[in-house]
């Protein structure tokens, strides 16, 4: 399959999955949904995966896109990180 568009992406594809489930979750739970900083900080983080992947595609350059994937997988290690932030302060169960 040809990519054509940022949206045929599949990395970018599941980054949308994880941005929607991260504000799904900081919703959901009251402690998590009071935690302004921490929640600001872990929706910033996944709207990064997703938004550097689209930019990096954007960029029309292989090295462009290289750099911007980087950029995107240190944003979803962020993501993971602060999920276990949010286990250890029981906002969330795994």
């Amino acid at each position: 399959m040809k990519i054509e568009r940022f949206e045929d992406i599949k990395a970018w594809q599941e980054a949308r999955v994880l941005t929607s489930k991260v504000y799904e979750v900081t919703k959901s739970n009251k402690s998590f949904s009071a935690d302004y900083k921490f929640r600001g900080q872990i929706q910033s983080a996944a709207i990064s995966v997703m938004s550097n992947i689209a930019e990096g595609f954007s960029r029309r350059s292989t090295k462009e896109l290289t750099q911007f994937l980087f950029i995107a997988k240190g944003s979803r290690a962020e993501v993971q990180s602060q999920l276990y932030i949010a286990q250890d302060l029981n906002y969330i169960t795994i």
